[in-house]
């Protein structure tokens, strides 16, 4: 699909530049329009709702009109309290509709946030790794939350308003035309002077709107990052509070006068609206007044004329404001939209392959990948893992390692050359399929504020509690779980920092155990832990690895000397391979690495600690 373009990393990186500014996208009515769609039996229903109680609006202006012209000057009391018994029956009646009618609307327009939210939400789930390294987290949340919500008054509420307002002006001009269309034409009059300034208003909130929820995106960054553990353990650690501070003020400063000049776009425009809304009636009690006097039309048409003017100029202001709320609500649809327009993953080219075993064969051939077109990761990589060998990756940091494991489950895409499994390029596997047999275990270990053993089920929701003990036991965790006082039950805090690192490690192993892959990727799991914590977890390795294919790539070359193979990677490049003595025997990369850490020059006495080492 994407063949003969920039790599997809790549289009992630210049999509969300803040240098360069996004392509202007057309108004999609129709789109909006879809989203009502599945509810369109209860739409129906408000709509004869509505339409009723339109209706039943114009019977206490009637009645007022007979009780003045008619029942009162004829002394006849029935007659008052016929019509006076009909504008409150009238009103009662307009009122249980309207409250069905509300239940309805709000039940359509829930339901319709709900759907966005969770289309915004699994559709992002769904997304490319490169979109998440090139776009804030705040940006995201803001739009999946704030920006959501924003349309929930749109959805909820003004769609209703405008079909209301219009059926209520439609019944209401049909009706002063035929009580009398001298006062009609002059009422009607007024309308287009609270209509023309719409567009130029309605345009300019939109351009604001679209500015304050950028900076919204902003202050929703900046509370993530500052508001997270690590981020406020870094500012607490560098006495950064003061900078913090002043920093958010003045986006909070920024968002501040954006608000104010949305605030005050149009003010003049409703200042008009309001006047015309006294005016109007005023013109007319002067030209009925006038007619009364000739006897053109009697009194009660003028009282019932002006009563119905507020069925008019109501409706005919709010659709203007209504109008403002639309043009301004669009920025925030354009927003949501772009997310949900965005390639998913599985749009990148993707085979059929879907295999229940595997045996875990792994092999480069010829791979070049680069994260920009300055920055090339991996060049020319080629290499073999047979099924349950164990291989490590070495080579200096920004080397290239990290990389190669995840060219693997296809979290990225090589430009040159193939990644196969099983003799299959990766190209050709299903992704679900291909990263079922795939487990990781990284330096940063992620776990869910939630129990121990949610944290362990989300591996296989459907393991027993049989498994999930012996999954522990073979991490070396399960005494330190059931030592707990509430044991597997126990909630673990954010992303898990009531525990010890070494703990979120043993974790992390047990849930790969349950998940029971393949293919192992051990993305230096063991760097940030002290030797202790090291050994418990060298120890729930080697049930982790036995019987599969492990990647592994490890700063502590002790912690991988018994492995198969051992490829070093420096600037991209494959330089040495074989095994721990075979390099060591080179002097060359590996050699020198080795002596760095171990502080021996003399490589006849390194080999001979490095057997010991691992005895």
């Amino acid at each position: 699909m994407f063949s003969g373009g920039p790599p997809v990393h790549l289009m992630w990186s210049n999509m969300f530049n803040p240098e360069k500014p996004r392509v202007k996208r057309p108004v999609e009515w129709k789109r909006i329009a879809s989203l009502f769609r599945p509810y369109w039996k209860q739409e129906a229903l408000v709509i004869v709702l509505i339409l009723f109680g339109s209706l039943l609006g114009l019977i206490p202006p009637l009645c007022t009109l007979r009780l003045i012209d008619t029942a009162i000057p004829h002394g006849n009391f029935t007659s008052v309290c016929l019509y006076v018994a009909c504008m409150m029956g009238a009103a009662l009646l307009a009122g249980l509709l309207g409250v069905y009618q509300g239940y309805l609307n709000s039940l359509v327009g829930e339901g319709i946030v709900r759907d966005i939210r969770c289309s915004l939400v699994s559709h992002l789930h769904r997304m490319p790794l490169d979109f998440f390294t090139s776009t804030k987290t705040g940006e995201i949340m803001n739009r999946v939350s704030s920006d959501v919500d924003s349309i929930d008054n749109v959805v909820t509420g003004t769609m209703v308003t405008v079909v209301t307002n219009v059926f209520t002006i439609t019944s209401t001009l049909i009706t002063v035309f035929v009580l009398d269309w001298r006062l009609a034409c002059l009422s009607v009059g007024i309308i287009p002077l609270m209509i023309i300034p719409i567009w130029p208003v309605g345009r300019k909130m939109y351009e604001i709107r679209k500015k304050t929820r950028q900076k919204r995106d902003e202050i929703e960054s900046l509370t993530q990052e500052t508001l997270s553990i690590s981020g406020i353990t870094l500012i607490k650690s560098f006495v950064r509070e003061p900078y913090e501070k002043q920093r958010f003020y003045n986006v909070g400063s920024d968002l501040m006068d954006l608000e104010v000049k949305l605030a005050m776009v149009g003010r003049w425009f409703l200042m008009l609206i309001t006047a015309m809304v006294t005016i109007g009636p005023a013109a007319v009690w002067l030209l009925g007044g006038w007619l009364a006097i000739q006897k053109a039309v009697t009194i009660g048409v003028v009282v019932t004329f002006t009563t119905l003017l507020n069925r008019l100029y109501g409706p005919a202001s709010a659709l203007a404001g209504v109008q403002v709320q639309i043009v301004s609500a669009l920025a925030v649809f354009e927003r949501i939209f772009e997310y949900l327009d965005m390639p998913e993953e599985s749009s990148k080219t993707s085979g059929s392959l879907d295999l229940e075993q595997v045996m875990g064969k792994v092999e480069f051939r010829h791979v070049r990948f680069a994260y920009s077109e300055n920055r090339t990761a991996l060049n020319d990589i080629s290499f073999k893992i047979e099924p349950g060998e164990m291989v490590a990756f070495v080579g200096p940091s920004g080397a290239g390692k990290t990389t190669i494991t995840q060219l693997v489950p296809r979290f990225y895409d090589t430009e040159e050359g193939s990644v196969l499994v099983d003799g299959h390029d990766v190209k050709e596997w299903q992704l679900q399929s291909l990263r079922s047999h795939i487990g990781i275990v990284t330096q940063e270990t992620y776990l869910f504020h939630d129990t121990i053993e949610s944290n362990l089920r989300y591996a296989r929701a459907d393991a027993t509690d049989e498994e999930l003990v012996k999954a522990a036991q073979a991490a070396s965790i399960h005494d330190f779980i059931v030592s707990l006082p509430e044991g597997y039950k126990t909630i673990v805090g954010e992303r898990g920092h009531k525990l010890s690192g070494g703990e979120r490690q043993r974790l992390a192993i047990a849930r790969v155990l349950l998940k029971n892959p393949k293919i192992l990727i051990l993305d230096e799991a063991t760097s940030s832990l002290d030797s202790v914590n090291e050994a418990l977890i060298q120890q729930a390795f080697i049930p982790l690895m036995q019987g599969r294919t492990s990647l592994v790539i490890a700063h502590r070359l002790s912690t991988i000397l018994a492995a198969d193979k051992i490829f070093v990677i420096d600037k991209g490049k494959l330089v040495e391979g074989g095994t721990h003595a075979d390099l060591l025997s080179l002097n060359g990369v590996y050699a020198r690495l080795y002596r760095q850490q171990f502080r021996d020059p003399d490589p006849a006495l390194l080999e001979s600690n490095s057997s010991s080492l691992y005895t």
